[in-house]
């Protein structure tokens, strides 16, 4: 029987299980795994992927706060900065802690964030974010309804517009403006024509002439433009439509002629219009100066 000290195979009389040294340095990488957190989560260093002011507190070496911290005000995303944070970890465990790369591989895996104490959301490996658990969602939900109720507690705007302006192309922000200046626009969809509308089908639907009358620089974004102020809950499609007098130039542009023509014989235009919703006018008056 080896010694089971010098990591090789230990086999027990009258038992047949065998650990491998492999099993000994897994028990090991782990206690140290263990160990780092501990340290990270009593320095208070902090992970968070999105980056606010320009400054990021890293909570460690100067030398790693000012990487960082650069890294921020020089624009990289938030995949590059993710990314040079877990290479100074790994740096930081090696040199100063003097632990295996096996345990530095496994604690970078989870990095507290700045989300608050206790926070178990983390940064996976090759800087992809873990979903929060089921105890962290409920924790921030009480801490929400425990604000509520604190008459003290003042917040001047809603806390996604901070959220919605770092997802919106420079072009979008041009149409949301051009929308709250002139309100609703027209929109149309085209459809083939069958007999009492049985069987007609949608050939090209909400077209619309915001994006060219925005005067966006990438005309050919458009479409994905629209898509995006509508999943941000910014614009919606009505059924009302505007001044019938409006559709007119829009009916004759390039992209409503060649829906027209792809239906076929006596295509159906059903008018619609594109608005902003009641949270869309509010977040472009807050974040947009309008007008003169």
């Amino acid at each position: 029987m080896a010694d089971d000290r010098t990591g090789q195979d230990v086999a027990r009389a009258g038992s047949r299980a065998v650990e491998r040294g492999s099993d000994v340095e897994q028990r090991q990488i782990s206690n140290e795994a263990r160990l780092i957190r501990g340290v990270f989560r009593a320095a208070g260093l902090a992970a968070g992927t999105v980056v606010r002011g320009g400054q990021w507190a890293v909570g460690t070496t100067v030398d790693v706060t000012k990487e960082i911290t650069q890294a921020a005000l020089d624009g990289e995303s938030s995949a590059e900065i993710a990314e040079r944070t877990g290479n100074a970890l790994r740096s930081i465990a090696r040199s100063a802690l003097g632990v295996t790369e096996g345990s530095v591989r496994e604690v970078v895996s989870y990095v507290p964030t700045s989300n608050g104490p206790g926070s178990q959301q983390a940064l996976g490996v090759g800087s992809h974010l873990r979903s929060a658990s089921t105890e962290e969602l409920r924790r921030r939900g009480d801490a929400l309804l425990a604000r509520s109720a604190d008459v003290y507690f003042t917040e001047d705007v809603h806390p996604a517009y901070d959220r919605i302006l770092d997802q919106l192309a420079p072009d979008e922000a041009r149409m949301l403006r051009f929308m709250a200046l002139n309100g609703p626009q027209p929109s149309v969809d085209v459809r083939t024509n069958r007999p009492l509308g049985i069987g007609s089908e949608l050939v090209q639907g909400d077209l619309t002439s915001v994006p060219e009358q925005a005067g966006v620089r990438y005309p050919d974004r458009a479409r994905s433009y629209l898509i995006n102020l509508n999943r941000l809950g910014l614009t919606l499609t009505s059924d009302d439509p505007v001044v019938l007098s409006r559709y007119m130039v829009l009916e004759v542009q390039p992209m409503v002629e060649a829906a027209l023509k792809k239906a076929g014989r006596a295509p159906k235009i059903v008018r619609k219009s594109l608005r902003l919703t009641e949270f869309g006018e509010d977040f472009c008056h807050t974040c947009f100066t309008i007008g003169s």
